[in-house]
């Protein structure tokens, strides 16, 4: 068996892993540019490679195991990770990276990948059953999606993604949230979550945190809207008329 094609077996792979096979960089870079040149495999930036599969001529790596080889702490967030959890409404030709390290943006065969600074180290674990994929688990996932929905996503893909929700564990939603400690976060998350808190199996206690967590302040819970906004009193937040019927058969969009 060629020794090389023990690449096809790592989704991504550089320069150092290809060493390893010749034990040498010299050669290693020789043989890259072979395979390169053979189409066997692909560049994807600079010192991020993939082998191309023969049956399909496209790389063996998914999106996710590209984004998660772009830093050493790159990892999959925000609208991304709902993707990868089935909890999108739709595939966006982007993903969504945290890092503790900034990287330049890049678009590689159709798909951006886009920074998103990590300001928050917890919640970020090993995607199961499949190899190089760090990602946010669902609670922070949650968190983080509201927080940046206006950012990333838009409303509209965040209720339809609650909404696929059947579990969420309280105790690591307090986590997130203390760990940005933003009183409007507790107001929005509360609101919102409130509405799902049957699906969600979140107990009363949860939503009475987050209430006690606001703060006097009144905030809009979406900056702009076309639709006729009320004063929520309970959580002291703007909110759009018919919110949670958007994107159902009938309902309003949300500009």
């Amino acid at each position: 068996m060629d020794k090389y094609s023990k690449l096809a077996k790592i989704p991504v792979f550089s320069i150092r892993d290809v060493e390893r096979l010749t034990n040498n960089i010299k050669s290693a870079y020789s043989a890259l540019s072979r395979m390169t040149k053979r189409g066997q495999v692909k560049k994807i930036r600079e010192n991020i490679y993939s082998y191309v599969n023969p049956a399909t001529a496209q790389i063996v790596a998914t999106r996710y195991q590209v984004a998660c080889a772009v830093t050493n702490t790159a990892y999959i967030s925000h609208h991304s990770a709902l993707e990868y959890y089935g909890l999108a409404n739709q595939v966006y030709y982007e993903v969504y990276v945290s890092s503790d390290t900034k990287f330049r943006e890049f678009e590689f065969e159709g798909i951006a990948y886009k920074y998103v600074a990590s300001k928050v180290k917890n919640g970020v674990t090993e995607a199961k059953n499949t190899t190089g994929v760090r990602i946010t688990n669902l609670e922070r996932t949650v968190i983080d999606s509201i927080k940046d929905f206006e950012k990333i996503g838009g409303f509209e893909e965040l209720i339809n993604g609650l909404e696929g929700i059947h579990f969420l564990d309280e105790t690591k939603l307090k986590i997130y949230l203390d760990c940005y400690d933003l009183q409007v976060l507790y107001q929005k998350t509360g609101y919102l979550l409130g509405h799902y808190k049957k699906e969600m199996q979140l107990s009363d206690a949860f939503i009475q945190y987050c209430k006690s967590k606001i703060g006097k302040s009144t905030r809009y819970l979406l900056q702009k809207s076309t639709n006729d906004t009320y004063y929520n009193s309970e959580w002291k937040l703007i909110v759009p008329e018919g919110l949670f019927e958007i994107g159902k058969p009938g309902g309003d969009e949300l500009a």
